[in-house]
Protein backbone atom coordinates (compact mmCIF):
# COMPACT_ATOMS: atom_id res chain seq x y z
CA UNK A 1 0.00 0.00 0.00
CA UNK A 2 1.77 3.33 -0.98
CA UNK A 3 2.48 6.07 1.69
CA UNK A 4 2.91 9.73 1.19
CA UNK A 5 4.85 11.39 3.74
CA UNK A 6 2.90 14.48 4.98
CA UNK A 7 4.94 17.38 2.79
CA UNK A 8 4.18 15.39 -0.01
CA UNK A 9 0.64 15.16 1.35
CA UNK A 10 0.09 18.93 1.34
CA UNK A 11 1.84 19.81 -1.60
CA UNK A 12 -0.60 17.03 -3.92
CA UNK A 13 -3.38 17.39 -1.48
CA UNK A 14 -6.26 17.39 -4.83
CA UNK A 15 -4.61 14.69 -6.65
CA UNK A 16 -4.95 12.44 -3.55
CA UNK A 17 -8.42 13.29 -2.58
CA UNK A 18 -9.11 12.08 -6.18
CA UNK A 19 -7.36 8.79 -5.66
CA UNK A 20 -9.30 8.08 -2.69
CA UNK A 21 -12.84 9.00 -4.72
CA UNK A 22 -11.48 6.57 -6.94
CA UNK A 23 -11.38 4.12 -4.24
CA UNK A 24 -7.36 4.23 -3.97
CA UNK A 25 -5.93 3.45 -0.36
CA UNK A 26 -4.43 7.13 0.62
CA UNK A 27 -2.18 6.98 3.55
CA UNK A 28 -0.27 9.52 4.93
CA UNK A 29 2.65 8.66 7.17
CA UNK A 30 5.09 10.94 9.44
CA UNK A 31 8.51 9.70 9.91
CA UNK A 32 7.73 6.34 7.68
CA UNK A 33 4.99 5.50 10.08
CA UNK A 34 1.28 5.48 8.88
CA UNK A 35 -0.97 8.14 11.02
CA UNK A 36 -4.08 7.98 9.08
CA UNK A 37 -6.29 6.86 5.97
CA UNK A 38 -7.80 9.23 2.99
CA UNK A 39 -10.97 7.56 2.78
CA UNK A 40 -14.68 9.63 1.23
CA UNK A 41 -17.63 10.10 3.56
CA UNK A 42 -19.99 8.15 1.68
CA UNK A 43 -17.45 4.99 2.91
CA UNK A 44 -17.27 5.35 6.17
CA UNK A 45 -20.15 4.94 7.50
CA UNK A 46 -22.49 2.04 6.60
CA UNK A 47 -24.89 1.64 3.36
CA UNK A 48 -28.91 2.21 3.98
CA UNK A 49 -30.45 -0.66 4.28
CA UNK A 50 -34.52 -0.93 3.12
CA UNK A 51 -36.08 -2.39 5.53
CA UNK A 52 -33.58 -1.74 8.67
CA UNK A 53 -36.03 -0.23 10.95
CA UNK A 54 -38.79 -2.91 10.70
CA UNK A 55 -39.66 -3.82 14.40
CA UNK A 56 -38.33 -0.53 15.74
CA UNK A 57 -41.58 1.92 15.41
CA UNK A 58 -43.26 0.90 18.78
CA UNK A 59 -46.82 2.74 18.59
CA UNK A 60 -48.58 5.18 16.29
CA UNK A 61 -50.84 7.16 17.95
CA UNK A 62 -54.88 6.79 17.13
CA UNK A 63 -54.63 10.69 15.42
CA UNK A 64 -51.78 10.29 13.36
CA UNK A 65 -53.43 10.85 9.97
CA UNK A 66 -55.41 13.84 11.05
CA UNK A 67 -55.16 16.97 9.89
CA UNK A 68 -53.05 19.68 12.09
CA UNK A 69 -55.06 22.66 14.20
CA UNK A 70 -52.19 24.93 12.89
CA UNK A 71 -53.32 24.44 9.01
CA UNK A 72 -57.01 23.94 9.70
CA UNK A 73 -57.77 27.57 7.42
CA UNK A 74 -55.83 25.42 4.37
CA UNK A 75 -58.43 22.78 4.53
CA UNK A 76 -59.91 21.69 1.42
CA UNK A 77 -63.56 20.47 2.31
CA UNK A 78 -64.40 16.92 0.47
CA UNK A 79 -67.03 16.44 -1.85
Amino acid sequence: MPQFNIADAKSHFSELVQKALNGEDVVIARDNKPILRLVPVKSAGKERQPGSAKGKILYITADFNEPLADFAEYRVPLA
